[in-house]
């Protein structure tokens, strides 16, 4: 199966992933939230949040399918890929640890975003969908970005 098919997967398993937190994170921020250096979001942020996410993977997503190998959106597409590969190492799988138990969406990180978006990578980067120095720059700029923009809305919430 080409990339173009497969990269359906990446918005599903963005949805799965997004819904395993929006059911367990409000729950669990809450009885976290002494331990964390911010006022956690309340459960409607969360979600809020979440769908927002949801939407632009399937957006660019369907962006790179409709505009092909090395249209912005295929990088865009990559970076969203590289970012939510970055996810299963920051902050669930830490946060298991850290956290000594359960981090919500690290069902969902380890055993579907881990794989899938693994293959994903290999596969844009095998079948041509992007290469170069712009695998660079998506690849770093976009997580980077997300990243960026997850911690600039907590430190809006600082206590």
């Amino acid at each position: 199966m080409t990339f173009r098919k497969l990269q359906w997967m990446f918005p599903i398993a963005v949805t799965l992933h997004n819904a395993e937190e929006a059911i367990w994170m409000p729950r669990w921020t809450d009885g976290h939230a002494m331990q964390f250096p911010v006022h956690p979001p309340g459960a409607a942020e969360i979600i809020a949040a979440l769908v927002v996410f949801t939407v632009a993977a399937f957006v660019v997503t369907y962006l790179s399918v409709r505009h092909g190998p090395e249209s912005i959106w295929a990088y865009l597409t990559f970076g969203y890929i590289v970012a939510m590969l970055a996810n299963v190492f920051v902050p669930h799988v830490p946060a298991a640890f850290v956290f000594r138990g359960y981090a919500p969406g690290l069902v969902t990180a380890v055993l579907i975003n881990l794989p899938v978006m693994s293959l994903l990578t290999f596969r844009m980067l095998r079948e041509g969908w992007v290469h170069g120095w712009k695998v660079a720059v998506f690849g770093i700029g976009v997580p980077l970005i997300l990243g960026g923009v997850i911690v600039a809305w907590l430190a809006g919430r600082i206590i």
